[in-house]
C-alpha cells in the first residue's frame, strides 16, 4: 500500500477506490444522510466491514440516519495523522483506529476516556473481549480504546518435514521445540537443505517469546525492565544454542519477516513464529509446496513454567478511539458499540479480521473456514503486547535487538548482552 490516503464516503451506497476528490464529487442531495461520521483508519478496517449487500454497518447507518466516511492510510502515517488531528482545537474525525503500542501517557491524554461511556451504555458482553487486548488499551488506569483487531503469534510447523525427521507430534515444551528444530536441520528427501527454525532478527517479538517461555520478559506490563534476568538469559542462551547448532539460519542477522513465510512455503524451514492469520497464506496451493501440511500450535513454555504460569504469546492489536476534540462523541460511541458487537465481530472475522472476542472462535461458520480457530482462541486468552507503550519505546526496542543479535551470533556473552540491555535501556524508561 502507498501512503496516499483513501476515502470511502458512503458505506451503503458508494464505494470509492482511493480518491477523496471522486468521493467529494459523488456527494449529492439524494445520497445525503442526516449525519456523517468521519473515521480515520487503515484500509483493512474498512474492508472487513463489508460493502454492498454484505455491509455489516448498513443497519446502524439506517437506524442513525448516518453515513460513515473512511479516510485510510498505512499504519505509521495513520498514527501520525491521528495524533495530529487529536492535537487540534477541534477535529472532524469522530473515531480513530489506534495501535496498542503507541499510546504513551501524553498521547493517551488526547483521547476520550471510555470507562464512563462503558458504564452508561455498555458494549455487549465486554468481558468476552480478550483481557490482554483491553489491558493494552488501558493507560494510566483509563480505557482509551476498544480492541477491534489483533495479530497473535503462534508456532507454525511443516508436518511433512517433521514426519520425515521421525517426529510424530509437534512440541509441547520449549525444550522439545529446540530438540525438534535440531532434528529437522537436515536435507529433505526432495534435496532441499532444511533449517529447523527461521526467525527474523529485526523484530522484538521472537526474543520476547523466548524470554517469556522461561517466565521472563524484556519489559513487563508494569514497565519493569527485565523483570526476571535469569529468564531473559535463558531465552537468549536458547536462541544462541540453536544458532550454533545450525537450527537457525546462517543468514539470521539479515533474515526478515517475509523470509519466514517463503522459507516455510518452500520447505526450507520446519518451524517459524507468525500470526495465526498467516495460516491461509502458508497453505495457499498456488504459493506453497506443502498446502495443508503447514499447521500451528501455541508457542510452548519451558518445563519450568508449565502448570505455574501461562505462556503469554505476543499480540499486536488495533483499537477504536474517540479524540477528545471530536464533535459528536455520542455518535462515535454508538459506532464503536456496533462494531464491537458479537454480530459484527463475527462478520468481520468471516471477512478475514482477527476477532477480539474469544467466543467468536467457537462459531461453526468461522471454524469451518479456519482450522486454527480453536488454538488461536486458546492463545489469545493469555496473550499480551511485546512491551507496553512509553515515549522511548522504539529506541528501546532497537537497542534491545542490537544486543540480542550480538548474543545470538556469539559476538558477546549472553550475560554481558543482558547487562548491556539493562544498562542501555534503563535511561530510556519512564521515571
Amino acid at each position: 500500500m502507498s501512503n496516499k490516503p483513501e476515502t470511502k464516503l458512503t458505506r451503503r451506497t458508494f464505494v470509492a477506490g482511493s480518491a477523496g476528490v471522486a468521493a467529494t464529487l459523488a456527494i449529492g442531495p439524494a445520497l445525503a444522510a442526516g449525519k456523517t461520521l468521519n473515521v480515520l483508519s487503515h484500509k483493512v478496517h474498512q474492508t472487513v466491514l463489508g460493502s454492498g449487500d454484505g455491509d455489516l454497518m448498513a443497519g446502524w447507518c439506517k437506524a442513525n440516519d448516518a453515513e460513515i466516511a473512511f479516510t485510510t492510510f498505512d499504519s505509521n502515517p495513520l498514527q501520525d495523522r491521528l495524533f495530529r488531528e487529536a492535537s487540534l482545537k477541534e477535529t472532524e474525525y469522530g473515531v480513530g483506529y489506534l495501535i496498542d503500542n503507541r499510546p504513551t501517557s501524553q498521547i493517551a491524554a488526547l483521547f476520550e476516556p471510555l470507562d464512563a461511556y462503558q458504564k452508561q451504555d455498555a458494549i455487549e458482553d465486554f468481558g468476552d473481549i480478550a483481557p490482554g487486548l483491553v489491558q493494552g488499551m488501558t493507560v494510566d488506569g483509563k480505557l482509551i480504546g476498544i480492541p477491534v483487531r489483533h495479530a497473535t503469534q503462534g508456532l507454525f510447523y511443516n508436518e511433512a518435514l517433521l514426519e520425515e525427521a521421525g517426529i510424530s507430534a509437534p512440541p509441547t515444551t520449549l525444550e522439545e521445540l529446540i530438540e525438534q528444530a535440531k532434528k529437522t536441520t537436515f536435507t529433505s528427501k526432495a534435496g532441499t537443505p532444511v533449517t529447523g527454525m527461521v526467525l527474523a532478527s529485526d523484530l522484538a517479538v521472537f526474543p520476547v517469546m523466548f524470554a517469556r517461555a522461561y517466565g521472563g520478559d524484556f519489559i513487563g506490563p508494569d514497565l519493569k525492565l527485565v523483570p526476571n534476568r535469569e529468564a531473559l538469559e535463558q531465552g537468549l542462551a536458547a536462541l544462541r544454542g540453536m544458532f550454533e547448532a545450525g537450527s537457525l539460519p546462517r543468514s539470521y542477522a539479515t533474515t526478515k519477516n517475509d523470509d519466514q513465510v517463503t522459507w516455510l512455503q518452500q520447505g526450507r524451514a520446519a518451524f517459524t513464529v507468525l500470526p495465526f492469520a498467516r495460516g491461509a497464506q502458508l497453505n495457499n496451493a498456488e504459493q506453497s509446496k506443502f498446502p495443508g501440511k503447514i499447521k500451528a500450535v501455541p508457542f510452548p513454555g519451558a518445563k519450568a513454567i508449565q502448570g505455574k504460569m501461562p505462556m503469554a504469546s505476543v499480540v499486536e492489536a488495533w483499537a477504536m478511539s474517540i479524540p477528545k476534540n471530536a464533535k459528536d462523541k455520542a455518535l462515535a460511541w454508538s459506532f464503536i458499540k456496533e462494531v464491537s458487537s458479537k454480530r459484527v465481530t463475527l462478520g468481520m472475522a468471516l471477512n478475514g479480521n482477527g476477532p477480539v472476542r474469544v467466543s467468536t472462535y467457537a462459531d461453526e461458520k468461522l471454524k469451518a473456514g479456519n482450522a486454527l480457530a480453536a488454538v488461536e482462541a486458546k492463545v489469545l486468552s493469555t496473550a499480551r503486547g511485546a512491551f507496553p507503550p512509553f515515549p522511548e519505546a522504539a529506541r528501546a526496542q532497537a537497542t534491545f535487538l542490537e544486543e540480542v543479535q550480538l548474543a545470538v551470533l556469539g559476538r558477546k556473552p549472553v550475560k554481558d548482552a543482558v547487562s548491556a540491555i539493562i544498562e542501555r535501556v534503563k535511561p530510556m524508561m519512564p521515571a
